[in-house]
């Protein structure tokens, strides 16, 4: 795909590229971007996480566009927004960013020609670069393991937050889940009859997930003893009806809802303890999830099903994953390698 406007300024800037909104709505684009996100929220069904992304991007396009005399939605324009893409390239933004803020530029300006009847859209032909694909980290089988049973060692006295911890980290590694997912659960959601859990992913979409039976029994040790303890800790009683939270699943030390934050910390700790290059949060443990799959011979829609992916596109960086690590153990182990 050509970014050959990544390497050259737009022709148009400055106050040319206003359009005509005459007979348009001269809306604020401020308030364009609330409704928007509004939304997206209530229809689509998009995390807080996506939506503070999307926020992020309109913001900056909007002030970005103020500062050049555009204050309404009506008077956004392809060379408006290429030049807001052109500066954020001399800015030194990697192509990830890049690409996203595109894409929110896509989608807002799509919904204006939807949600106010115009007949344009200006960032139809908008192109950004394509982010490079790099290959998510994945921790080995023998470093898994060990890092679990560093969990269980710590568990074993009976601590409430080390019997959490285990129960969480063997929940993540087991079922694939995302970290939002994770903190989401409340009590209802887990049936450790049936070894699945029933999490609600992107776009308010609900899926159920097994796991196996050492995650069983971390989850069972944590709901019979640290659970309780952590909503003692919070002043009131496990089972009364002023006991904070009492349906989330995970909690932490105040006994509220355990947040993504929390859970960030705990595992970027234990990844950072063993080693190795990557990200260090929870997807790591995703990502290692899905590839060990693989590398089990599990079937690709399979895996799909159990990541919540839409695409099965997506799901296939894990197969490059699995390759890379063929290619590398050949490498050490074969004599003509």
């Amino acid at each position: 795909m050509s970014i050959s406007w990544l390497c050259s300024p737009p022709k148009a800037a400055g106050r040319p590229f206003l359009a005509s909104s005459e007979g348009n709505h001269r809306v604020e684009l401020n308030n364009d971007i609330d409704e928007f996100l509004r939304y997206l929220s209530a229809e689509r069904g998009y995390s807080v996480h996506t939506l503070r992304a999307y926020r992020t991007d309109l913001n900056q396009l909007a002030g970005f566009a103020g500062d050049r005399g555009v204050e309404a939605s009506a008077d956004l324009s392809l060379e408006l927004l290429r030049e807001w893409l052109w500066a954020a390239t001399q800015a030194g933004l990697a192509r990830a960013t890049l690409a996203r803020r595109s894409a929110s530029a896509r989608s807002f300006t799509a919904w204006l020609a939807r949600s106010h009847d115009d007949s344009a859209d200006p960032a139809a032909r908008l192109r950004s670069p394509k982010p490079g694909r790099t290959l998510p980290r994945v921790i080995t089988h023998t470093q898994m393991t060990d890092l679990l049973d560093l969990l269980a060692a710590r568990a074993s006295g009976g601590e409430a937050l080390a019997l959490r911890d285990l129960a969480i980290v063997e929940l993540l590694y087991a079922s694939a889940l995302r970290v939002s997912e994770l903190v989401g659960l409340d009590l209802p959601d887990v049936d450790l009859d049936r070894l699945t859990v029933r999490v609600t992913g992107k776009g308010a979409k609900e899926r159920v997930v097994p796991f196996g039976v050492p995650a069983k029994r971390a989850l069972v040790e944590y709901l019979r003893q640290a659970r309780p303890a952590l909503l003692a800790q919070a002043g009131a009683p496990p089972n009364s009806a002023t006991a904070p939270n009492t349906v989330a699943l995970f909690l932490g030390r105040t006994g509220q809802r355990l947040g993504v934050r929390g859970v960030y910390r705990l595992v970027a700790a234990l990844l950072d303890a063993i080693g190795g290059t990557g990200p260090a949060g929870p997807h790591a443990l995703r990502h290692t999830a899905a590839t060990h799959l693989l590398d089990g011979g599990a079937d690709l829609r399979a895996v799909q099903e159990l990541l919540g992916h839409v695409s099965l596109g997506t799901t296939q960086i894990y197969t490059h994953v699995s390759a890379e690590r063929l290619k590398a153990s050949y490498g050490l182990a074969h004599p003509r390698a």
